[in-house]
């Protein structure tokens, strides 16, 4: 760890210069017995502080912005009455003002020297916050070297994105108090933000010098909508009304060159802003979570990424937990979500059975079914099994030419009716899982054509794929806020039906 900061020191870094102003007012007074009393005159002085919470507000790359921060040379940062009550003072006025809140704790928690008063504040800053994001208002968190104890268990875990300083000690149980209590050092290196970020817990380690740019890029999408008002950009060209062979799709897509989710948001993409995991385990890699724009238009990436681990791994039950983030965020927000689906199919395994497969698949699909908030869905490779299902219900359906759909690889669909994989490529074709069968039975709206091979087509193909979203996007903005389509599961009922 380098030198701390203190809260001014932080908030002149981060913010435009000179564009501060507190909203702090006397703090309130908690009839301190001597001793306290004496220590919260030595805080002031030694801090320059009247609380260990600062909060105001001021311009982050020109967006107006609520800050609340921690001032940790003033009792370690600890949250008392006065604290709770000027937190939850900014909190309310930063709602009511509809404005996005930035959150930069570093404390050691409750206030030991108040107690259970204190420590009963947790609910209510919780309830603040959660009433802040429920306006649909982002909630950014900075986690600063330390967090712990109550701090983090509130403010400091309820953030739409949330960052943590390189090193920075952050957990629920304070290191000292667990010796004290166990007679023995907690684990080295459990409580500190990277191995909090392998786990999913924060999206980002980053140095309080890089926090002004990544803020400002993440509210830059999650704020400007003026694209919104722009002409909607021309959908691509849709692919040849003739068939390919879907084996031939099959095997196109399980190349190694051909572009995924990365490659898509590398060429198509903007504004980019990567997040990570679920904060309820390790973060599984087959998943990638992010804030995007495509044509302008801002959205919630949630796109299986099979490049990480080779594309014929499958994806866990902790994937569609990040999955399922994704979704909350796209509604919290008020934002479209963009599924992306190339996968080689849900994990098949004791440990998958018991982390809850299944489960995850079926609450996926009712989360997508009733996501409050317009949804597009890209086919853009391997579709099978649960694990595509699960990202499939959307409003529109788009699909690359040699991207497919199905219950099973083609290989374990002829195991089963053949009771050999060697009748994979007739499995293929009579199940209809190709492009131009998807389009004819409804289950997809478009599909993108495909030039030569992945190679030589694989930047055009994403170019072409954002496009097609950036077009969806744009048609479907009149729905934000309106609730789910209709639609977006009626296209899959009974397709078979008039046969």
């Amino acid at each position: 760890m380098g030198t701390r900061r203190t809260a001014h020191e932080l908030l002149d870094l981060v913010l435009d210069t000179g564009s501060y102003a507190s909203w702090d007012t006397v703090p309130a007074d908690v009839r301190p017995d001597p001793a306290y009393a004496a220590a919260l005159a030595d805080a002031h002085t030694a801090s320059g502080c009247d609380e260990a919470v600062l909060t105001g507000e001021g311009r982050l790359g020109g967006h107006r912005v609520a800050v609340v921060a921690s001032e940790f040379g003033f009792l370690a940062g600890s949250v008392g009455l006065a604290a709770a009550e000027r937190l939850l003072d900014a909190v309310e006025r930063a709602t009511a003002e509809g404005i996005p809140l930035l959150a930069a704790p570093a404390s050691g928690g409750t206030r030991m020297q108040e107690g259970a008063r204190a420590f009963v504040s947790m609910a209510p800053i919780a309830a603040a916050i959660t009433a802040h994001k429920a306006a649909g208002l982002p909630y950014l968190v900075y986690l600063r070297h330390p967090t712990t104890g109550g701090a983090l268990a509130s403010w400091g875990s309820l953030g739409h994105l949330t960052a943590a300083e390189p090193g920075a000690l952050i957990g629920f149980l304070g290191p000292r108090v667990y010796e004290a209590l166990h007679g023995e050092a907690f684990p080295e290196g459990v409580q500190r933000a990277e191995n909090l970020r392998r786990h999913g817990l924060v999206d980002a380690v980053l140095a309080p010098e890089e926090l002004r740019g990544a803020a400002v890029l993440a509210l830059d999408v999650l704020l400007d909508r003026t694209a919104d008002e722009a002409r909607p950009p021309a959908a691509p060209p849709a692919a040849p009304a003739s068939r390919v062979p879907a084996w031939d799709s099959v095997l196109r897509s399980r190349r190694e060159e051909r572009p995924g989710v990365r490659d898509l948001l590398r060429h198509a993409a903007t504004d980019v802003v990567r997040l990570r995991g679920t904060g309820e385990g390790d973060e599984d890699p087959t998943l990638l979570v992010a804030l995007a724009r495509f044509g302008g238009r801002p959205c919630v990436l949630v796109g299986q990424d099979r490049s990480r681990q080779g594309p014929r791994t499958p994806m866990g039950p902790a994937a569609l937990l990040q999955a399922r983030r994704g979704m909350r965020l796209a509604a919290g927000l008020r934002l479209p979500l963009v599924t992306v689906i190339d996968t080689a199919g849900a994990e098949l395994s004791a440990a998958a059975e018991e982390r809850g497969m299944a489960a995850q698949i079926a609450h996926c699909l009712a989360d997508m079914a009733t996501l409050a908030t317009p949804t597009v869905s890209v086919l853009l490779g391997e579709g099978t099994g649960g694990g595509a299902i699960a990202l499939l219900p959307a409003d529109r359906v788009l699909c690359a030419q040699h991207a497919w759909l199905s219950p099973l690889p083609p290989e374990g669909a002829s195991a089963i009716v053949h009771r050999t994989v060697d009748r994979a490529e007739e499995l293929a074709e009579s199940q209809g899982i190709g492009s131009a069968d998807l389009l004819a039975t409804g289950v997809v709206d478009r599909v993108i054509a495909e030039a030569g091979d992945a190679a030589q087509d694989g930047e055009a193909l994403c170019v072409r794929v954002g496009a097609a979203v950036a077009h969806e996007l744009s048609a479907l903005r009149s729905r934000a806020g309106e609730g789910p389509g209709t639609g977006r599961t009626g296209r899959h009922r009974l397709l078979g039906a008039g046969v």
